[in-house]
């Protein structure tokens, strides 16, 4: 038994040698306060440059394409997809949270087939499994959204174009050759919400989401530290500044003169209606963790919700995602669809999720590692891996289909 500790022990310590978390070590303090940090040590995963895979069909999980993804991928770059903010009690809260929750497999039940396929809004897909809105996908491989677009039409998943997005909806759209969501952020300006979303409309997106929870500033605290550690010129790239709507080409022929600022501080229910006076489109509001506020998602007849923390990017609250599914879901399952996302990282991830009241559930580091590591190929088999993952431990679970997944099979320890 000591000899095992002292090997994982071991283990470990290789890891953190070759970890991202390596470049802020301007000390040993500074390192082993930020390496403290990190959400997923997965001691078992590739440790060092000899044994980093040197393929996509190498991957055993998706853990395997972040070690890649920092290697390839420029430090801030990388950062800005790494981080939380402030302490990163949330970040951290996503992962570790699923571990509160525990299966309650049920047994002799037929599972030599298995049907993983889900309806949202009248479109069946293969698989609950969505790509979630996730900006600037260029920063990680040169065909940025177009590649994460052709990988989920390989494997049959919805994915979801952000309002941060390198590459316009109608190019999306083109390459998939078939359904895209798109993801809003609507500014300081209504009148800028509205313009986006008639052009969304018009480009045939049939449902949007709207970001509730980023409604000020963030102390992304991993991204600055790592940002110092890059010496490249970000002027080079981003001439009109980080986060200008000058990147971000479904702004382009907008007006944003009069925009006070790219996030929504001012947007209240209100807006919600107001969205639902502009556009035929179903409206998801993304940013829900509260059942007070699934209340209100009623009320104001929005037609779904989506549960996230925004992959503890928006507040440092402490509680993860899946903890606060449960109340949502006891205000709002079977009244209309709930996407979750935040901290996703196994197929039994995704089986807790639905069976505490998920419609689908969205991923987004984990592709974006797989995006950096590979391009395509490296979405593809992160989505591949996931797949099979659920397929298990549906059978397991004894759930030969989506329907058969209760509440009753997840316990809280």
């Amino acid at each position: 038994m000591t000899e095992n500790r002292d090997e994982q022990r071991r283990q470990f310590l290789q890891w953190l040698s070759a970890s991202p978390l390596l470049a802020l070590s301007g000390s040993p303090q500074l390192f082993a306060q930020e390496a403290a940090k990190r959400p997923d040590p997965m001691i078992w995963a590739p440790t060092t440059g000899l044994d980093l895979i040197a393929s996509p069909k190498d991957a055993i999980n998706v853990f395997d394409f972040e070690p890649v993804a920092f290697k390839n991928v420029p430090p801030a770059h990388f950062a800005y997809m790494a981080s939380g903010i402030d302490d990163e009690v949330t970040l951290r809260a996503n992962r570790q949270s699923f571990l509160k929750y525990q299966l309650r497999p049920r047994r002799l039940r037929d599972v030599s087939k298995i049907d993983m396929s889900v309806s949202l809004f009248g479109t069946h897909w293969k698989t609950p499994i969505i790509l979630a809105p996730t900006g600037g996908n260029r920063a990680y491989d040169a065909e940025g959204e177009l590649a994460v677009t052709r990988a989920a039409k390989s494997g049959g998943h919805l994915n979801v174009l952000s309002s941060a997005a390198g590459t316009s909806i109608e190019e999306v759209i083109a390459a998939r050759q078939g359904e895209v969501w798109y993801q809003l952020y609507a500014t300081s300006s209504l009148e800028v919400a509205q313009q986006i979303v008639r052009r969304v409309e018009r480009a045939g997106c049939p449902v949007l989401e709207i970001t509730v929870d980023r409604s000020g500033g963030r102390n992304q605290e991993t991204f600055a530290r790592l940002r110092r550690k890059d010496t490249r010129d970000c002027v080079s790239c981003h001439v009109a500044g980080i986060g200008s709507a000058k990147e971000r080409p479904n702004y382009d022929g907008i007006d944003m003169s009069k925009v006070a600022s790219m996030q929504s501080s001012n947007m209240t229910w209100d807006f919600i209606q107001k969205m639902r006076d502009t556009t035929k489109m179903k409206l998801v509001i993304k940013g829900i963790l509260t059942e007070e506020d699934a209340e209100l998602c009623l009320k104001y007849g929005v037609d779904g919700i989506y549960v996230s923390n925004h992959g503890g990017r928006s507040e440092d609250g402490g509680r993860g995602a899946i903890e606060c599914l449960p109340e949502v879901a006891r205000v709002a399952r079977a009244k209309l669809p709930i996407i979750f996302d935040s901290g996703v990282r196994r197929g039994s991830d995704i089986f807790k999720a639905m069976a505490l009241g998920a419609s689908a559930v969205c991923i987004g580091r984990p592709y974006l590692w797989g995006l950096g590591a590979f391009g395509q190929q490296g979405v593809e088999r992160v989505l591949e891996i996931l797949r099979a993952e659920l397929f298990g431990t549906m059978q397991q679970m004894g759930t030969p289909n989506i329907a058969a997944i209760m509440p009753a099979m997840v316990i809280k320890a």
